[in-house]
């Protein structure tokens, strides 16, 4: 699935992030890039250890764990601590796929890249190009969000970001380990999950509700790892 949630950051949060970002040391980002994607990444990265990283990386981290529309679509059972990347004069990011597997900072514990996240720390009009272009069986899907809003995909994804030719285009990007591996499935448990809220919404039947309730509940419990 390919999902927007917008306001993930509050205006206030977004704006705090963005001027700690502008003020923050950046790094060449082939420097975290694998053997293959150096060829093509060209933009800069905040070191993952820096205060900046850290603190902003939390918060958006406990936004995630009170955002409803992510739980209920990622399913999340661990989630990287995220990475902030900056692009201007003609940096891009071409098509790639993220790795399959990551090592969590200070840790012997291994993440699996379910689900790729981007949140936006520049608004669509304070640049040009930029654009995260994202590749699946249904085509080609250009997304470039107001800032404070996010984009959940699969991690499967081929994926691209194009040249910046004007202004400077902020952003975080990170990994969540699903607790269900299967995007198809994952959609289909949000899909049930949307209904099953609408029904209490439109107070249905209490009985259908948790009969569907508890397929959903039996689902998951079928298509979970732990």
């Amino acid at each position: 699935m390919l999902l927007s949630i917008p306001d993930l950051l509050t205006h206030e949060q977004t704006r705090q992030c963005r001027a700690a970002l502008e003020q923050a040391p950046w790094i060449d980002g082939r420097e975290t890039a694998g053997h293959v994607a150096v060829r093509v990444k060209a933009n800069r990265q905040l070191a993952l250890d820096h205060p900046v990283a850290q603190q902003w990386g939390q918060a958006i981290v406990q936004a995630l764990s009170t955002n409803p529309t992510f739980m209920s679509a990622a399913l999340p059972q661990r989630i990287l601590p995220p990475r902030f990347n900056r692009y201007e004069g003609g940096e891009e990011y071409g098509f790639h796929i993220d790795n399959a597997i990551f090592q969590a900072p200070n840790s012997t514990v291994r993440v699996r890249s379910d689900i790729s996240t981007t949140v936006f720390f520049s608004d669509p009009d304070e640049y040009e190009g930029g654009e995260l272009i994202i590749q699946d069986t249904y085509g080609e899907h250009r997304v470039k969000l107001p800032a404070g809003h996010a984009v959940v995909y699969p991690g499967t994804s081929l994926h691209r970001v194009t040249p910046v030719t004007r202004g400077v285009r902020y952003g975080s990007f990170f990994w969540t380990q699903s607790l269900v591996r299967d995007d198809g499935r994952r959609t289909l448990l949000l899909e049930q999950d949307v209904a099953i809220q609408r029904l209490i919404q439109a107070q249905a039947d209490p009985e259908v509700v948790a009969q569907l309730t508890g397929v959903y509940h039996n689902l998951l419990r079928m298509w979970s790892e732990l």
